[in-house]
């Protein structure tokens, strides 16, 4: 497949600069320099100006000339997985930012209004920060941590707290505006470290983010070194979320610590933790660049397995032969498919939300396609308050038609893998949309989430 590029024409994928290749990021403050968008329509442009004056906005020159179809612009997947969308804002709130910008409204009067805007967005979803940090038998917060099930435990290094490139949906999207009264992080090691050595249930830590991969070799090694000292023998795999196979794979190749992340992956899998990275793939053109197959090679070299996930994303993926395309790929590359999410209600939620009935049906037939391999993917999943739960489908129960549910996590572990039902609704796009079927007055989860967990 090739396309018009507008830095050259050469087949996508290729890469003339993969050795040595620079790393440059470009922000909301260098749209204008951007040369491939200046051929769009001029309002367009100003658009993507407003959008991104209150949704983070950031990509580097590999996902501009290597991944995006620019004779497809602006339905190419890709463009619309990382260029601001006029529909990623409300009418109302569009033209509120817009009539700032038109009138070259100072920095002042447009942070409130920004500031405004984003609080309206849900920008800590799920509960993240009230309900998953956890707190010292002092009852102080232990900053940079969610410790939300039983066994995982999320940490947030502050040195990975952006992204080489973000994705217009991040449910994350409050950690990269600069308000760090939204931003959850903690450079402190040792806080980690002592929180680890008191919570001996945990067996799995994720560093995720930002992306931890975009930090340097050497402050990855202060976090994850001291885990292979006995006292953490009970951590027995390490996850590393990352979109960097995406958006930089030279990470794993050719960055100029390269060599010396992939060391530190061996010596822990040489150690005897399971070390896995948490890929984030949203669409098979992402997996069809040779950097990106030579990245996955060179982690998979080390012992280390890696895993995808992503969510089903309108405008992006929502159709079964992209994510069929998508699982045979990984499956080729050695990558395992492993979840497929909805769509978080947070930030532009309203603009990529796919009702949970269509989802359902896109999972199931692109699920069809594929082999055995493939289908470890699960999913569709929501990543809810109470856990995280499965849509296994739609049936009639005693004339009555319905969603068929499980937890295939929960904040109680005994809510894992217990069927229930809700009431079918095609509009539904989120668990809060739900009924309980049959006449319940409540699913059989929520006395306990309210009398335990939010009061």
């Amino acid at each position: 497949m090739t396309a018009t590029n507008l830095f050259q024409t050469r087949p996508i994928g290729a890469d003339p600069h993969a050795q040595g290749r620079p790393f440059r990021a470009y922000t909301h403050r260098d749209l204008d320099r951007i040369t491939a968008i200046r051929h769009l329509p001029a309002e367009q442009r100003f658009a993507m100006k407003v959008v991104s004056a209150v949704l983070p906005f950031r990509v580097n020159e590999y996902v501009i000339e290597r991944l995006i179809d620019w004779s497809r612009v602006p339905d190419d997947p890709i463009f619309q997985l990382t260029f601001p969308q006029i529909g990623m804002l409300a009418p109302e709130q569009f033209e509120r930012v817009a009539d700032l910008l038109r009138r070259d409204a100072g920095p002042a009067e447009l942070e409130a209004v920004v500031s405004g805007i984003r609080h309206e967005l849900n920008p800590h979803p799920a509960g993240q920060r009230e309900l998953n940090v956890p707190r010292l038998p002092s009852g102080e917060l232990v900053t940079g941590i969610q410790h939300k099930y039983r066994e995982t435990l999320l940490f947030f290094p502050s040195q990975g707290q952006t992204c080489h490139a973000y994705c217009s949906f991040c449910f994350r999207w409050a950690q990269f505006i600069g308000d760090k009264a939204l931003r959850m992080a903690t450079n402190e090691a040792q806080g980690l470290h002592a929180y680890l050595r008191q919570q001996r249930c945990v067996t799995d830590l994720l560093l995720t983010g930002g992306d931890p991969m975009v930090m340097k070799t050497r402050h990855l090694e202060a976090y994850l070194q001291p885990l292979l000292h006995r006292d953490f023998e009970h951590v027995q795999t390490i996850r590393l979320g990352t979109k960097a196979l995406s958006f930089w794979p030279y990470r794993f190749v050719t960055d100029p610590d390269a060599d010396g992340l992939l060391a530190l992956l061996e010596r822990l899998v040489a150690a005897g933790k399971h070390v896995a990275v948490m890929a984030h793939f949203n669409h098979w053109r992402e997996l069809d660049t040779e950097i990106c197959e030579q990245a996955i090679e060179r982690i998979r070299a080390t012992g280390a397995e890696i895993r995808a996930q992503g969510p089903l994303l309108a405008h992006i993926n929502d159709e079964p032969d992209a994510w069929a395309r998508l699982w045979r790929e990984q499956v080729r590359l050695g990558v395992m498919p492993y979840y497929m999410f909805v769509e978080r209600d947070t930030g532009a939620h309203h603009y990529f939300k796919v009702p949970l009935v269509r989802a359902w049906e896109i999972y199931r037939e692109a699920i069809q396609q594929v082999s055995g391999l493939a289908r470890s993917a699960r999913g569709p999943s929501m990543s809810a308050g109470p856990g995280k739960l499965e849509i296994s489908g739609v049936a009639d129960i005693g004339g009555e038609k319905v969603f068929v549910l499980r937890f295939l996590q929960g904040r109680n572990p005994d809510w894992v893998h217990r069927p229930f039902f809700a009431r079918f609704d095609p509009d539904a796009t989120w668990l809060d949309d739900l009924k309980p079927a049959f006449g319940e007055r409540e699913f059989f989860y929520e006395a306990q989430y309210r009398e335990r967990w939010t009061g």
